[in-house]
């Protein structure tokens, strides 16, 4: 590849080695190495996506005017302290209660009564928060003949649960779901609703929060709650997952969240447990809908791979070096049971489509098991697999970044590597002693 045109410049002193010019460059041209970007001039071809994207503006153009900045940022050690002390400040300024403050209520995503399973994570979190508030746990069930599903969410940790069943809720449309909602919201007033970050849920939390005009905070990976104001810490990647930014919603209520799949962790069902059931009706007409639907389909790409509820993830990046690469994974998916997974450079190159991406701008995951193979493991990578029970990376760089996070790491080549592992896996109990379940 011929070396760009530009030559690109770095003012280290600006630096906070956040790896966000790492994972936006198209061509791989910059790597950390310790806390310092190095960049390949051989591969840069001066697109400037990575000084577009560098939140400290330390990338530029020889010969082109550095970007004006403020004072250099703070590493994330030197901030903290003022952002604790910052937010003690605010909510000590916070009223300790909101009209009714009824609980924390979790949205129950469900098709024909089969219910997602965000739904129960959600729950297995609602409650930790409900017990820190002293409040109660509530399940928002809307559709049709969903009485199964309301007692279920019982058995997953809910204390009351909230049903709307009308026919007219039998297929998902936003505004009977969204009006069914707004009614139980406005009537209860609960402090929290949260709802998992599906298709679905996406579009219902948009139109619930616009109407209620409180504050949405999309696709979080951790919430906590401040017991002395009552309010939720939202925390959710920023810059592409490089820094953690927490949000409150100090002034409205209910303070809404969303949360993606496999970040939270399900209670175990407990069957014996009971759930008091409140029924509201819909009130709604077909003629105020104003959209039918005339027919379903259901996915027909039953090849398509369910990455978030998989046991084991066999994931290849760029390492691979070609599409090519991707047989060997199936292959070694194939011998241990589990599915395929991708990074997102391998996806941007082409080589496999993003029903296989892991990762920010992919699918969060929580296998028991994740393979990385020829992944260098950038932040917005690891975001979306890190929650893994074990993780082995398989990379010919020791200083490769996911062997920050991997359970073991294997130095060589992965098509040395790879294969072995195959030939184990179909030989013997390999998937049993990488799980831990042999002996």
């Amino acid at each position: 590849m011929a070396k760009s045109k530009r030559k690109l410049e770095m003012n280290a002193g600006k630096c906070i080695a956040c790896g966000v010019c790492e994972g936006e460059c198209p061509v791989d041209a910059i790597c950390l190495e310790g806390d310092v970007p190095v960049i390949d001039y051989e591969l840069c071809t001066g697109c400037g996506q990575c000084v577009e994207v560098c939140p400290t503006d330390c990338l530029f153009f020889e010969g082109e005017e550095e970007a004006e900045a403020a004072a250099p940022p703070q590493s994330a050690e030197e901030v903290a302290p003022e952002v604790e002390a910052g937010l003690t400040e605010l909510v000590s300024a916070v009223p300790v209660a909101f009209a009714k403050d009824q609980g924390v209520w979790i949205y129950i995503e469900q098709s024909d009564g089969d219910v997602h399973p965000v739904s129960w994570e959600l729950l297995g979190k609602g409650r930790e928060l409900a017990d820190a508030l002293g409040c109660e746990l509530a399940a928002m069930v809307l559709g049709e003949d969903v009485d199964d599903v309301a007692v279920a969410t019982g058995h997953y940790g809910a204390d009351k649960a909230y049903v709307i069943d009308d026919p007219l809720l039998g297929q998902y449309r936003t505004h009977p779901f969204a009006e069914g909602c707004l009614k139980l919201v406005r009537k209860y007033e609960p402090e929290i609703v949260l709802i998992g970050a599906t298709t679905l849920g996406r579009d219902l939390a948009g139109a619930i929060a616009t109407d209620l005009h409180t504050g949405l905070t999309a696709d979080c990976t951790g919430l906590v709650i401040d017991e002395q104001a009552r309010l939720l810490r939202q925390t959710r990647p920023a810059f592409g997952g490089n820094i953690m930014a927490t949000i409150l919603c100090k002034e409205h209520r209910p303070q809404m969240s969303t949360v993606r799949p496999r970040v939270m962790e399900a209670l175990a069902p407990d069957e014996t447990r009971q759930v008091e059931i409140v029924r509201e009706t819909l009130e709604v007409s077909e003629e105020d809908i104003g959209v039918a639907v005339e027919d379903f389909r259901p996915d027909a790409d039953l090849d398509k791979p369910n990455l978030q509820y998989a046991e084991i993830i066999c994931a290849g990046g760029r390492g691979l070096g070609s599409p090519k690469g991707f047989e060997l994974m199936k292959e070694l998916a194939e011998a241990l049971g589990g599915v395929m997974g991708a990074s997102r450079a391998t996806v941007d190159a082409g080589w496999i489509s993003h029903d296989y991406q892991v990762g920010q701008t992919g699918y969060t995951v929580r296998p028991r098991l994740y393979i990385a193979a020829g992944i260098s493991g950038a932040i917005q990578h690891r975001v979306g697999m890190q929650t893994a029970d074990t993780i082995i990376a398989i990379n010919s760089d020791p200083e490769a970044n996911i062997f920050q996070i991997a359970d073991y790491g294997i130095v060589g080549d992965l098509y040395e590597v790879v294969p072995e592992l195959i030939k184990q896996a179909k030989e013997g109990n390999l998937k049993e002693k990488l799980l831990g379940d042999g002996d």
